[in-house]
């Protein structure tokens, strides 16, 4: 509340005017007032009649408490309700590339990748996150942002569309031109590769900006390892092209069908250079890389946290209008 003064100034001037409302007309009310009707004495025993004189009182309370609450709500409003938080400008210089194959073979897996994508946000707090996917070619599905809002639409849409069964005759038309829209722009029709996990890596490398500051940066990598072409880098090469640029590679492994060679040199290539190996299944990875990431140095940019308002006159408004209305209706009803 930014002036919590004037809703009991506004909430006393309710008070005043409604007391002096009541002693005027109570003062009011004297011999000159009343009109005498003979014979009507009775009256006061019927049922019917008392009903009615109760449901009149009755009405009259209700209108006088609709008034007495309308009031109340305008003076919070007059009052300009707000919500405040603290907001520290100083936003941890982190960089996470989210690097996911989504060649046929990893199509098993990809919507569980992506929901543990989805189960890091939580922990993060200023860092930069982008989403690259690729097979034969790199799609940015959204470049390094901090609306962790729109990353986590588009990680969830993503899973769900991953999680389409493409064999099932349920799945419809619309969700196939959806699921291919997703892949848009990740298979080159040219040639047969598909599945380059160095150039995927690569491309992933080079999504990251403000080479020229000192930042933390990360890649998470979910693939295979299961090369179906020839790339232009091999996973070697783009992972020491990552190391020329300091930026460190976490992965995260699945395969429907295992390839101990593959997965062994895919280890070996980011252990070496201090990234960790999980596979899939492991409930332990999102806290280990989490924990890894959380643990990196950040560079902060310097400024002092400050308050912020933001106007909230839609968590009354309902109620004023409430109010009125039961008025209108309960005033119409005391005169009949």
């Amino acid at each position: 509340m930014v002036s919590p003064v004037l809703v009991w100034v506004a909430a006393a001037v309710v008070m005043v005017a409604g007391a002096a409302g009541w002693f005027v007309t109570r003062g009011r009310r004297d011999a000159r007032d009343r009109i005498w009707v003979a014979n009507s004495s009775y009256l006061f025993a019927l049922p019917s009649f008392r009903r009615r004189l109760a449901l009149r009182r009755a009405a009259a309370v209700g209108v006088t408490a609709l008034v007495a609450g309308a009031s109340l709500v305008a003076a919070v409003l007059v009052g300009r309700p707000v919500d405040r938080f603290t907001q520290d400008e100083r936003m941890a210089t982190r960089d996470i590339v989210l690097c996911l194959d989504v060649s046929g073979s990893m199509m098993p897996f990809d919507s569980q990748v992506m929901d543990s994508f989805v189960a890091m946000l939580p922990s993060f707090q200023g860092e930069r996150i982008a989403l690259n996917i690729w097979n034969a070619t790199t799609r940015v599905v959204f470049p390094l942002t901090d609306d962790y809002v729109m990353v986590e639409e588009e990680l969830t849409a993503g899973s769900q569309l991953l999680d389409l069964d493409i064999y099932s005759p349920l799945t419809t038309p619309d969700e196939f031109r959806r699921l291919e829209e997703w892949f848009a722009g990740t298979v080159s029709y040219s040639d047969s590769n598909s599945s380059l996990i160095g150039d995927g890596l690569a491309n992933c490398v080079m999504s990251f900006d403000l080479a020229d500051s000192q930042r933390a940066r990360t890649i998470i990598l979910a693939t295979d390892n299961q090369v179906a072409g020839v790339p232009v880098f091999s996973l070697p090469e783009a992972a020491a092209f990552a190391d020329e640029r300091d930026i460190r590679i976490h992965a995260i492994y699945a395969a429907e069908f295992a390839d101990a060679a593959a997965r062994a040199e895919y280890e070996q290539v980011v252990t070496s250079r201090g990234g960790l190996f999980y596979e899939l299944s492991d409930a332990a990875a999102v806290d280990g890389i989490i924990d890894d990431i959380t643990a990196q140095q950040a560079e902060e940019l310097e400024s002092d946290p400050k308050v912020v308002e933001v106007d909230r006159p839609d968590r009354w408004y309902g109620w004023l209008v409430a109010f009125a209305a039961l008025l209108v209706v309960g005033a119409w009803r005391l005169r009949a």
